[in-house]
């Protein structure tokens, strides 16, 4: 019996079929519910950070295709509690990356309605920054949380297509 394909893998199989570049898969990283649609073969690395107060290990998948680079990452609060926290210390830590005033997060003009399929907190941001070079660097981010898990979904480049970004963002879910 056939499985009907989802829809985000549709579009992706549409748009890879028009762009050489953008070779779309599924990923589904163990330890998480995520599911989640990478235009390239991602590389993993974890490290630990402070995440409300305590080291945690923060597990990152990413890779770079067609001059943009694409980021998934992942980690557990400490509790329940310290999620919206975490989510906002996270957001502030990406924009002092690329030298954005980490203010700009409570700025509108800066937010997006973003929307992960089985989230319970959903953040999204987008910013134009300068990269470690000194280039100009567009990032659109997407932070969100099911339970203690936090993550964040970021697309960065000199120029961000819309069509990429919501063949990206529309393949995050949590089943």
């Amino acid at each position: 019996m056939c499985r009907p394909w989802p829809i985000g893998v549709l579009i992706a199989v549409v748009l890879s079929a028009c762009n050489p570049n953008f070779n779309w898969r599924e990923l589904r990283p163990e330890g998480t519910p995520l599911e989640a649609l990478l235009p390239c073969k991602p590389e993993m690395a974890e490290r630990s950070v402070p995440l409300g107060g305590s080291p945690t290990v923060l597990h990152m998948h990413s890779c770079k295709t067609g001059g943009l680079t694409f980021a998934l990452a992942w980690a557990d609060a400490p509790d329940a509690g310290a999620v919206p926290a975490a989510l906002t210390n996270w957001q502030r830590a990406s924009l002092a990356a690329i030298r954005v005033d980490p203010a700009l997060q409570a700025d509108p003009a800066h937010r997006w309605s973003a929307k992960v399929s089985g989230s319970t907190l959903t953040q999204g941001i987008q910013v134009q920054g300068t990269d470690s070079q000194g280039q100009p660097v567009q990032a659109r981010l997407v932070y969100f949380a099911r339970g203690t898990q936090v993550f964040q979904a970021a697309i960065y480049g000199p120029a961000l297509s819309e069509e990429v970004s919501t063949t990206f963002f529309d393949g995050l879910k949590l089943p």
